[in-house]
């Protein structure tokens, strides 16, 4: 089910700083006329901390409802209190989400205990799998590879993103885990080693961008042709380090702002893209012929 390219949506807003629904629907519709394998709205890349719990469900809604069973819609729906998050995965299963992106709990800072328990009351509570997000970058903690075997026990927890940037860890864990537990590359950065160790693909956000060569690169791989998934790895490196020039998702909204898919507009304290990296950005965007 979670094989392939998973797309973490930005969230477009209009002028008046709303959610901007029809733009979400556009760019649902074109990611699954793409050829992407699922949709994960309401992370990082969706800016959901700025946004309220009523427009939280809202895009989750619009997301499922968009998708109509096209393609699996991963809902994040996670938060560092574990009640609340509770209450979003609820609602995520409610309105038909296939799963959810639960994020390790950030600012509080719990132990390995502490994580162990957040993540396995809300699989206890809640009927969708669950995928933990392990990004302690932004999270201030990290999920330890006992600590995730421990959770892979559950018949609810059925993955991982892995977002730590620590390959050395990644294969540990992949060397151990169960085999029906998924690993997902949380960086594109580093898909491609990821899928020659064992992962499963990749919640991507160059995707909102290059859909349809994220597909076939990650297709490559999961098919058995490193060689050909590697030389797209190159070809899209540039792209990848690019779009971190500056904290995601500015750049990768500046990217779909140049492509006329939307308006680049951001909550605060995202602001828009300095003109320094506008530059360099619109350069290699450019050279990787998406522009």
């Amino acid at each position: 089910m979670f094989d392939g390219v998973y797309t973490a949506l930005v969230t477009p807003f209009q002028e008046d700083g709303s959610l901007h629904e029809e733009d979400l629907r556009k760019l649902v519709d074109f990611q699954i006329r793409e050829g992407v394998q699922g949709l994960v709205p309401m992370g990082t890349t969706g800016e959901s901390p700025t946004l309220s719990h009523e427009e939280h469900v809202r895009i989750i809604e619009i997301v499922v409802d968009e998708a109509a069973g096209r393609v699996p819609v991963i809902a994040g729906a996670g938060s560092n209190s574990t009640d609340e998050a509770i209450r979003l995965s609820r609602k995520a299963n409610e309105l038909g989400a296939s799963a959810t992106l639960q994020v390790s709990p950030y600012y509080n800072k719990p132990t390995q205990e502490g994580l162990y328990r957040h993540f396995w009351q809300i699989a206890e509570q809640v009927e969708l799998p669950l995928i933990v997000y392990n990004i302690p970058g932004r999270s201030a903690v990290n999920v330890s590879n006992e600590t995730m075997l421990r959770l892979a026990q559950h018949g609810n927890i059925a993955g991982v993103k892995e977002a730590t940037g620590n390959l050395a860890q990644a294969m540990e864990f992949m060397m151990s885990k169960p085999a029906d537990f998924v690993v997902l590359s949380g960086d594109d950065n580093m898909t491609y080693p990821l899928l020659c160790l064992g992962g499963r693909g990749v919640i991507s956000v160059a995707s909102n961008v290059i859909p349809r060569r994220m597909a076939s690169f990650v297709s490559s791989a999961l098919q058995g042709d490193f060689d050909g998934a590697r030389a797209r790895h190159f070809e899209l490196l540039p792209l990848f380090k690019a779009l971190f020039l500056e904290t995601n998702p500015i750049p990768i909204k500046a990217a779909l702002a140049m492509k006329g898919m939307l308006s680049e507009l951001y909550r605060l304290p995202m602001c828009p893209l300095s003109s320094e990296h506008r530059k360099q950005l619109e350069q290699i965007l450019r050279e990787t012929k998406v522009l």
